[in-house]
């Protein structure tokens, strides 16, 4: 799976993405990451990625045009194929095809979860927009996304921190990404699950606090229906 992620600060998704479980799985080949520098498609001599909102207001307003390229240059702009008199042309449709999706990171937006994690693990592409400033020009999200997604009711200075809970979560779920696929099926928040149940090893007594005398049993059944119980607390 691909994860493309639009973003004025590529390193910061380069340097988390560079570790542990996402290292080893581009290692594997199982996703790859491709942080794109939006800066990259501004046409001027500085850059320039924002602008002052129409109407007045604080702040600065992310412009569509670099938006527009960036996404362009990695096939992620939801379009659909229209045969006319001569030629097939491309108009916004607001849909990629169902093995790929195009997001913009809003506090906004639904909220993102277990079930949208395992959901999204089936796509071949996932690309991410992170906004900064006061946000993005709404062309972008009304004609060039599928929808607007957050990871909860708060506002960040942008959408990386964000985008990086997505990339882990979903990856998780995908095939091969972790050594053992077992470790999925006692996950947090999962359909059967709403926490997961409290794990302990030694030593068996640490400052006078006990581990569960059931855990000690040897008896699985009694261990199986104590976590189980313990997972819908």
């Amino acid at each position: 799976m691909i994860f493309n992620i639009l973003t004025l600060f590529p390193d910061l998704i380069t340097s988390y993405t560079s570790e542990s479980i996402l290292k080893r799985a581009q290692a594997g080949k199982y996703i790859a990451i491709n942080p794109v520098n939006i800066r990259d498609f501004a046409t001027d001599k500085h850059h320039t990625v924002d602008d002052t909102p129409y109407g007045g207001g604080a702040g600065m307003v992310m412009k569509p045009e670099p938006i527009y390229e960036a996404l362009k240059s990695i096939d992620a702009l939801p379009y659909k194929s229209v045969r006319g008199i001569k030629k097939i042309t491309k108009v916004f449709d607001g849909s990629l095809s169902k093995k790929k999706k195009t997001v913009y990171l809003s506090p906004r937006g639904r909220q993102f979860d277990q079930r949208v994690a395992e959901e999204w693990a089936s796509l071949s592409e996932l690309t991410l927009i992170c906004g900064r400033y006061e946000g993005i020009d709404h062309r972008v999200v009304d004609h060039m996304i599928d929808e607007e997604v957050s990871i909860g009711p708060y506002v960040l200075a942008g959408g990386e921190l964000g985008a990086l809970v997505m990339i882990e979560a979903i990856a998780r779920n995908i095939p091969g990404v972790l050594g053992n696929p077992d470790s999925l099926i006692d996950e947090t928040h999962t359909e059967h699950i709403d926490a997961e149940y409290p794990q302990y090893t030694r030593p068996k007594a640490f400052m006078g606090w006990e581990v569960p005398e059931i855990l000690m049993t040897g008896d699985h059944k009694k261990i199986s229906d104590w976590r189980k119980e313990q997972s819908n607390v």
